[in-house]
């Protein structure tokens, strides 16, 4: 469920560029006879794309009749999030939206309130009656029709449906195999061994430069230290800071793990390591710049471990000296009672990338549904994502292999050159609705390829998720007239557990101290955990 946003601070840069996109919007809407054949579309463009001479965008325009009228906005997150809400606010909205899940769209809370004012549209009938390939893939897979249909029935938007293996287990952990090798070390296996592991990382110098500079274990705010070590004593949901909620399920019961017991053992190990300096002090503050900054400094290899979704986070690729290559995935963990999970995320976010508004006539309805529908089978799909065939992809050489090598590949997109300004032939993210497993993994990579890695990587993780535990929070959608309490009491929480468990590791709470854990689990219940549980809970056995 994405109404656990943390509000942020309007600025007087993004209210410039809001007031801007507004006003640009106003002055569209003149004289021009030709009005009647434009469809007014707000969009997030990224840096290489030009929406309006796109040609995709031509392509869509021939096939629906409509010249599109571009209000744009950039990928930065914080930008396009104000600039919708204030024309949203504002009443001058467009006829529709389009947007990039990871920059901003609608979240669930969004949907139903716009929706229940009537200022989004139903999507129901348009695509049963003008989408046929949507239908197909609702029918296909029925998860992605329940992650758009709100409680009362309706479709408000539609979310894109990415099936990203490597992306469903988030909270990864990679370690430097080259220092192991140094060493004469073994990659750990439980946790007793890895806390091993990491103290001989602090104290033999294995990049070997006489310094004692190393740091044994590090990640970053986005990324999120903990999860994948509270896996080795209970199943942690977090993947990462896009995933905050440590709910989980006990026998279809709603629980919030980071009030278990379990969760203070992990705790107070992850305290050992921290009180041994085996975890960079700066683990729980850092942003990535200053994460990847130590994974390149020059003058020597400097991290030991990382906690990420992938190593290209805390360490650039294909360096000259080959340092990013040592990081390996290691799995997971094995606690001291034999516990041994993987978190889950869905990499599907839940909310909508496209919805239409009250501004829309009957005849601009069906012509935006039938310009997404035309992006869900698999060819239009690629041209619609990546380009031109043979300027942007090929289909598959004899020999080629896909990504998942028990599907037929079907197209290879070589990587980009940075030295080259990418042609504006493709949407890009914009176009991404329909990437289920075959078209993502159906795609060639090369035998050394860095998406091959990952999804090897992942699969490390896969076997240790635990399903039946699992809150499936894209799918539980809290009624509207209770989505502004769920909005505060997660923040409130959240935030609670967050820095709660960063103090008790870093020995500011004493996790060890019966009285002060008591006093957090106080803090939890005056913060509104009880209220939070039974209208999660609720909400979790309405979507079963």
């Amino acid at each position: 469920m994405f109404i656990r946003r943390r509000s942020r601070a309007r600025t007087a840069v993004v209210a410039l560029a809001a007031s801007t996109l507004l006003a640009a919007a106003a002055c569209s809407a003149g004289d021009d006879p030709d009005d009647a054949k434009k469809l007014t579309v707000f969009a997030a463009q990224g840096p290489d794309t030009d929406l309006a001479t796109n040609t995709f965008s031509k392509e869509m325009e021939k096939m629906t009749g409509y010249t599109f009228d571009w209000q744009t906005t950039t990928y930065d997150g914080t930008t396009a999030a104000e600039a919708r809400r204030i024309l949203l606010a504002g009443g001058d909205y467009p006829e529709a939206f389009l947007m990039v899940p990871w920059v901003d769209q609608f979240s669930q809370q969004d949907l139903q309130r716009y929706g229940q004012q009537g200022v989004l549209l139903p999507l129901n009938d348009l695509i049963d009656q003008h989408a046929p390939n949507i239908k197909e893939a609702f029918a296909q897979n029925p998860e992605y029709e329940k992650l758009a249909t709100a409680p009362d029935g309706k479709i408000w938007g539609l979310p894109q449906w990415n099936d990203c293996f490597h992306c469903s287990y988030q909270a990864k952990l990679w370690i430097n195999t080259e220092w192991l090798d140094k060493l004469g070390l073994k990659m750990p296996t439980t946790t007793d061994e890895f806390f091993d592991v990491m103290m001989a990382f602090k104290t033999q110098d294995p990049n070997g430069n006489g310094q004692a500079d190393e740091i044994p274990l590090t990640s970053s705010v986005d990324d999120l230290l903990l999860p994948y070590f509270v896996n080795a004593f209970l199943y942690d949901p977090q993947g990462s800071a896009t995933y905050p909620s440590t709910l989980a399920l006990e026998d279809g019961k709603v629980t919030l793990q980071a009030g278990q017991a379990a969760y203070r053992d992990a705790l107070a190990y992850m305290a050992k390591l921290y009180d041994a300096g085996l975890i960079d002090p700066a683990a729980f503050t850092q942003n990535r710049d200053a994460l990847i900054a130590k994974g390149d400094n020059a003058a020597a290899p400097l991290v030991g471990a990382a906690t990420a979704l992938h190593s290209g986070i805390f360490v650039t690729t294909y360096q000259d000296d080959g340092r990013d290559e040592a990081y390996q995935a290691l799995p997971p963990l094995k606690g001291p009672a034999g516990v041994q999970f993987a978190s889950y995320n869905l990499p599907s976010m839940p909310g909508a990338t496209f919805a239409l508004t009250n501004k829309a006539s009957e005849e601009e309805q069906v012509a935006a549904i039938e310009m997404i529908d035309h992006m869900f089978p698999q060819d239009q799909h690629v041209r619609a994502e990546f380009g031109l065939e043979g300027v942007e992809w090929f289909p598959p050489a004899p020999g080629e292999t896909a990504l998942d090598e028990s599907l037929t590949p079907f197209v290879r997109v070589p990587p980009a050159d940075p030295n080259v300004k990418p042609a504006n032939n493709a949407w890009g993210p914009l176009a991404q609705y329909n990437s289920n497993a075959e078209f993502r993994n159906g795609q060639v990579q090369p035998p050394d390829g860095y998406e091959r890695m990952l999804f090897a990587a992942s699969k490390l993780y896969e076997p240790y998720a635990p399903k039946d535990q699992v809150f499936p929070y894209w799918s539980v959608w809290v009624p509207e007239d209770q989505t502004a309490e769920v909005a505060e009491l997660t923040t409130n929480i959240e935030n609670l557990v967050s820095q709660s468990s960063a103090e008790f590791v870093t020995g500011i709470r004493d996790v060890n101290a019966d009285d002060a854990w008591q006093a957090y689990l106080d803090e939890l219940d005056g913060t509104g955990l009880p209220r939070y549980l039974e209208i999660e809970q609720t909400a979790y056995d309405a979507s079963v």
